[in-house]
Formats: structure tokens, C-alpha cells, sequence
């Protein structure tokens, strides 16, 4: 059996906007890269600041998909080693299929290394929790309809009957929209809310309010589109998880009865 090949083109995901979230494989990675294509809208220029001085740096931003593939293309038959950082991870929301799909059509190896989505940093930043013992045990990860319509199974509306935690992606300028279709499928009024925009970068603004509220809040000047918005069913109870309670027994403690007995 033939050895897989070392690939020469890396997707790498770039996190939500802080260097310091890149994975210690990412640096490296850019670090050794001889072309870094970066989405300039999306990914601050902060994380290309361990790319070697030969290093080429294309912003793909104004970019086909194309064009963006024939730089690929080209630095990776002449054996250069290729990054393309994306925000986030690049498994959500992002364009990585269409990309992998052109470079196996021209047999060119390639790898993905995972960056920290924005729903993770941004739990992170506020300082709250999408899982609560006996309450709240599932996070689904979706967005509102817009240039790409979501199924109609999948609309918030519908995904409401779960009272799941949400991480709801690139709705700003719709959180209106994302409050009414919350409210129809039954989350309570004072759910609690996360918006975070830009988290990691300078200008970070995290906001914590309610689901009512938010139905009622004007347009906001930093809520753009990449606004991402926590939805935290029953997030003010107390409640703690099971797991160090002194009678709680699993392969690495007894409880504090079994100890009394032995």
C-alpha cells in the first residue's frame, strides 16, 4: 500500500479573530507557508503576522472562485505549500467543499485543520454555558434564511420545539426576524440572549439581554452580519452538575457510602 502523500495545500481555520485562539498546528502552518490566501473582510490581518517574509499574501476577497483555485493551483504543482485561512472552522459555514472538489479533480492533496467556531468563543466571552444539568443538554448550530434559504424543517420556527440552546450565524441585521420566529415557537420571553459581534477582535461587543428584548431593539450599528446570536434556554436557574457530588460513583471515585464500607 502506497503512502498517503504530504499534502500541499492546508484549509485552516482562523477562529473567531484572536491570534492566540489559532491552533498551535495553524501557526506553525503559516509560519511555514510559502502562499496565504485570507478572506480580508473575515480574517484580520493580526493572524498573518508569523508568515515568513517570502511568504506570498493574497486577500481573497475580491476574488472568483476560480481565480482563488488557480492560485492554489498553481503554487501547489510547483511544490509550494499553500494555506487557506478561513474564519472560524472551516467544517461551518464555510466554501470549503466547492474548493476540495476542484483540486481531487486535479489530484492535488489537501487537509483541513480545525479553528474555533464563533459560537464557542463567543459562550467563552460572555461567560455562560449552552448545557444545563437535567435542563438543557443539546446546542444546535443553524442561521436565518437569506441569500441561501434553509429547509423549511430547519427554520427556527421549527427547530423551536426541542428548547435546545441555539448558536444562531449571520443574522444581524435580521435580529428581529430571529426574535419573532423564536417567540412563535414557544421560547419563553425572558430567554436569554447572547449577541456578540467580532468576538476576539479590538472591537469585541458582547451583549447580554432577553428574548423579548430583542424583539423590541432597534438596528444596531455594530450588529453586521456576522453577528452571532446565543439563544440560552433556563440559563438563570441553579442548578449543578452531577458529576462531583459526593454520592456520585463512576470509575475513578467510590461514593461515599461504598468508601465508609471498605
Amino acid at each position: 500500500m502506497s503512502a498517503t502523500p504530504t499534502p500541499n495545500v492546508y484549509f485552516v481555520g482562523a477562529g473567531p479573530g484572536d491570534p492566540e485562539l489559532l491552533t498551535l498546528k495553524a501557526q506553525r502552518l503559516i509560519r511555514e507557508a510559502d502562499l496565504i490566501i485570507y478572506a480580508g473582510s473575515l480574517v484580520p490581518v493580526a493572524m498573518l503576522e508569523e508568515a515568513g517574509p517570502e511568504c506570498r499574501i493574497v486577500d481573497s476577497s475580491g476574488l472568483t472562485l476560480d481565480q482563488t483555485h488557480e492560485l492554489i493551483r498553481d503554487a501547489a504543482r510547483s511544490g509550494h505549500r499553500v494555506v487557506r485561512l478561513h474564519t472560524g472552522d472551516p467544517g461551518l459555514y464555510g466554501a470549503v467543499r466547492e474548493q476540495a472538489r476542484l483540486l481531487d479533480a486535479e489530484g492535488i492533496s489537501h487537509a483541513v485543520v480545525p479553528g474555533v467556531t464563533a459560537a464557542m468563543a463567543a459562550a467563552a466571552a460572555a461567560n455562560v454555558s449552552f448545557t444545563i444539568p437535567k435542563i438543557c443538554q443539546s446546542l444546535i448550530l443553524t442561521r436565518l434564511d437569506g441569500r441561501t434559504r434553509v429547509p423549511e424543517l430547519e427554520q427556527l420556527r421549527r427547530l423551536a420545539v426541542h428548547q435546545a440552546a441555539l448558536a444562531v450565524y449571520l443574522c444581524g441585521p435580521s435580529h428581529q426576524k430571529l426574535a419573532r420566529e423564536l417567540l412563535d415557537g414557544g421560547y419563553p420571553p425572558d430567554t436569554t440572549i447572547i449577541a456578540a459581534h467580532r468576538v476576539g477582535w479590538p472591537e469585541e461587543d458582547i451583549q447580554r439581554l432577553t428574548l423579548d428584548k430583542l424583539a423590541k431593539t432597534g438596528a444596531k450599528p455594530l450588529w453586521e452580519r456576522q453577528t452571532i446570536f446565543l439563544v440560552l434556554p433556563s440559563q438563570e436557574l441553579a442548578t449543578s452538575s452531577r458529576l462531583y457530588a459526593p454520592e456520585f460513583e463512576h470509575g475513578f471515585r467510590k461514593n461515599e457510602k461504598n468508601q465508609t464500607l471498605q
